[in-house]
């Protein structure tokens, strides 16, 4: 059929537009231009317009669960900005974090690293602190969790080591109102605050406490603060174990990590002792809390800091 007149005045007009998207398009590719504005770097500054600066969208945090901790099978790790740092300048370290799932502890104030892709995560040791710091504009912009570690210590109030799990609660309703998920890391030491008749190592203390079941019910993921037990890897296996079933019994939806530190206060601890145990409890958990503390008010008989052991440890873990 033979097209109308204006038909074909319409068709000549779009083969001249065709035409001149080609040239464009031609043009551009050799002058290695883009037809909208690179990528902003994470972290770096949003570009002013016409307007004034604009703001990104803000990040939704992914829920931390057992699944999204555990990508195509592969334990989380959780560490602290310093610690990460020090562990990824190992090249074969660093990439194995990236193909993991990794968590970035930070003070309320400080800025991520933004190393492996980690995702931040801010500790407080009081729900006071934690409370008042989140409505504060004291978090970096899009932390997947907050951290709540309960202790027998003086960044803890009394009130909270003597009902963990009801301070745990009242954090988690802060997390959730904002959009994060909680991790809560009871100590061990908070055994101290109950008199136990039957006596014992703290850590059966702890798991006759019911602390890792009623702290589940409450939280999104717990952590199991077993570090103090990774020498000897059959006791250190049987009470992340045993954790674990209760916490799960109580919650099964929660996520679980175990904690690990590179020198905790006592005999030194090796690299070997830390593969070991963690080989022994993989099945277990849904990853780890790689610690590599550094001494002072909140570990002041810890060992000097091994950044070697950890990156030993990793290098065999990933």
């Amino acid at each position: 059929m033979i097209a109308s007149r204006p038909a074909r005045l319409m068709a000549a007009a779009a083969r001249e537009v065709g035409g001149a998207a080609v040239l464009t398009a031609l043009t551009c590719a050799l002058a290695s231009c883009s037809a909208s504005s690179p990528a902003r770097a994470h972290g770096s500054s949003p570009r002013p317009g016409p307007s004034g600066p604009r703001t990104p969208a803000a990040r939704t945090p992914a829920a931390l669960t057992p699944a999204s901790l555990t990508p195509g099978g592969r334990r989380a790790w959780m560490l602290t900005r310093a610690a990460l740092g020090q562990v990824a300048t190992e090249p074969a370290v660093l990439a194995g974090l990236q193909r993991s799932r990794v968590l970035e502890i930070l003070q309320p104030g400080q800025q991520p690293a933004a190393v492996a892709g980690a995702d931040p995560v801010v500790t407080f040791s009081s729900v006071g602190e934690l409370s008042q710091a989140v409505p504060g504009g004291r978090l970096p912009a899009g932390p997947s969790a907050l951290l709540y570690d309960p202790e027998a210590w003086s960044f803890t109030p009394r009130a909270e080591q003597l009902d963990p799990a009801g301070a745990a609660q009242r954090a988690r309703d802060i997390a959730h109102a904002h959009g994060m998920s909680l991790i809560v890391a009871p100590a061990l030491n908070l055994t101290t605050l109950r008199p136990d008749p039957a006596g014992g190592p703290r850590w059966k203390q702890f798991l006759r406490l019911g602390l890792a079941g009623s702290i589940a019910k409450v939280t999104d993921v717990l952590e199991i603060q077993a570090q103090s037990l990774e020498r000897s890897t059959s006791t250190y296996a049987e009470f992340v174990r045993d954790a674990a079933a209760q916490a799960r019994s109580a919650n099964p939806r929660v996520a679980i990590l175990a904690g690990l530190s590179t020198n905790p206060p006592g005999a030194p601890v090796t690299s070997q002792q830390l593969t070991a145990v963690i080989d022994a409890t993989r099945g277990m958990v849904d990853g780890y809390w790689l610690n590599i503390p550094g001494r002072g008010p909140r570990c002041p008989t810890c060992n000097s800091p091994r950044p070697d052991v950890g990156r030993a440890a990793l290098r065999a873990a990933l």
